[in-house]
């Protein structure tokens, strides 16, 4: 039969002609003739089911670029009955969802995962830039489609006298997915993590039901989601809290030659808690010879209002010639990583494949963990990129399945190894490999990881002692709302 393209895309939107179907047999979806005895068709669609392979393609990998792994189709929902209608297709077919956010800015977009944790191979894809829709802003909240990113939200609330309390570094990632992961920002110390924020959400489960979710309602699926990797259904719509905009940010930067030192400052700033954002990060010295320690420090501030006096931070054992302090409009300071990100893609650099390591360290070990593995590294581990060693306050973190290591002094450093290579690097497998010899290091320290970085040949085994007794949960919740284990087969947490 030949179609038109305007044709061949009404098909793809559920018409009367349908014969856009699904074979189980042949594990496929068809469009055209049917060919399958077995074909299902596919139900009518506000959105479209996209099966071309240019989509599919764009679907395939993700920030990481270090696995590829092919959809069979891609739904750009129209509506959440859309995502509804195919994840009971999905149900009653056994086919594997999952969401792709597709970050980003102009059409450098894709999954943010750095190990194909967003793919879903041979699958179904849900773009979520289809529902990026923002849908109510109120004085201490705003209720959002799971496409959003956090950069759209900031501007649709900055001119309400109103921001997101906590902010990733980088602000062009879909609310839906960093929800689904954590989200670590700069002011954990304040308000937990970017799931913390989240008061309710609407979602599709593995079944396709669709609900709502809190707190108090529904309360298992709600834990279950937030910072729950995709595994228990589809996070559609989001209640994400607000708070009262700033003027300016005035940032001040600490330095020390040491970690000792720097990780006692860093616990005592965030036990005095004095400040809005709070974050740390290595850096190479000036003769390129060995690492310096940076603390950095952020008052949000509208004039004339004084945020925490200097001389609060006199007895800091910080290197005080090297300590330098300026001041920003806030939505600069909020945005501050774009102009760095535009020199990152000029340069090739964005496109390469990037061995991300995401870590959590005990407070306690954060000295034993930092002196081991940093004369390991050089500047060409960072490449372009950064290292993050940022202090965590578990006593703010609320979501249950963001699981965080055990430590005696009641801390967690954040490790977040963000290397952006130039073109013509080579000697990735080993980069992966060197992820996980740290990585197993710091398990035998009592550590954790973040769950969006790559750790290569991570084992069922690997993930139950990395969910501790949260295994179990993980497990209840998927017999409870993805019985048939469809959903996020990219985290592999079940083998």
């Amino acid at each position: 039969m030949h179609t038109t393209p305007l044709a061949r895309r009404t098909l793809l939107k559920g018409a009367a002609l349908a014969v856009v179907g699904y074979s189980v047999s042949q594990a496929a979806w068809t469009t055209g003739a049917a060919q399958a005895a077995d074909l299902s068709r596919t139900p009518r669609l506000d959105g479209t089911l996209e099966l071309s392979p240019a989509v599919r393609s764009q679907f395939s990998t993700d920030f990481g670029h270090f696995v590829t792994a092919q959809p069979a189709a891609v739904l750009r929902p129209g509506s959440v009955k859309d995502i509804q209608a195919m994840m009971r297709f999905a149900f009653d077919k056994r086919i594997k969802v999952a969401v792709n956010g597709q970050s980003g800015e102009g059409a450098d977009t894709e999954s943010h995962s750095n190990y194909g944790q967003a793919l879903a191979p041979g699958g179904l894809q849900i773009d979520a830039q289809s529902m990026s829709t923002i849908h109510r802003i109120s004085a201490d909240s705003a209720w959002v489609d799971m496409g959003v990113t956090w950069a759209r939200l900031v501007d649709a609330a900055l001119p309400h006298g109103l921001t997101v309390p906590a902010l990733t570094d980088y602000l062009h990632l879909s609310i839906g997915g960093t929800v689904s992961v954590g989200g670590v920002g700069a002011s954990v110390q304040r308000y937990g993590l970017q799931s913390d924020i989240i008061s309710e959400i609407e979602i599709v489960n593995g079944r396709g039901e669709v609900s709502l979710a809190s707190r108090t309602r529904n309360a298992q699926l709600f834990h279950a989601a937030l910072a729950g990797a995709g595994q228990a259904g589809v996070i559609t719509k989001l209640r994400v809290a607000l708070v009262p905009a700033k003027g300016t940010a005035t940032i001040t930067n600490l330095f020390y030659s040491n970690v000792q030192d720097y990780a006692a400052d860093q616990k005592a700033l965030m036990a005095a808690g004095r400040y809005d954002h709070h974050s740390g990060e290595v850096l190479r010295n000036a003769d390129d010879s060995g690492w310096l320690y940076k603390i950095e420090l952020g008052s949000y501030l509208t004039p004339p209002e004084q945020g925490p006096a200097p001389e609060t931070l006199d007895g800091l054992r910080d290197d005080r010639a090297l300590r330098t302090s300026f001041t920003l409009p806030y939505r600069d300071w909020a945005f501050r990583i774009d102009e760095f990100a535009v020199y990152l893609r000029e340069a090739g650099h964005w496109a390469q494949k990037k061995p991300w390591l995401s870590l959590l360290i005990p407070g306690d070990k954060v000295v034993e963990f930092v002196n081991a593995t940093m004369p390991e590294l050089t500047k060409a581990d960072l490449g372009e990129g950064f290292c993050l060693l940022s202090p965590l306050d578990p006593a703010k973190i609320k979501s249950p399945m963001f699981v965080l290591p055990h430590s005696s002094d009641g801390t967690v450093f954040f490790f977040d190894l963000l290397n952006f290579y130039s073109p013509e690097t080579t000697g990735f497998e080993a980069m992966l490999q060197r992820n996980r010899r740290l990585y197993d290091r710091l398990v035998a320290m009592g550590g954790k990881r973040y769950i969006i970085g790559a750790v290569p040949n991570m084992t069922v085994t690997d993930w139950k002692r990395h969910f501790g007794k949260q295994y179990d949960v993980l497990q209840r919740n998927k017999a409870a709302f993805d019985p048939r284990y469809l959903l996020a087969p990219g985290q592999n947490f079940f083998g």
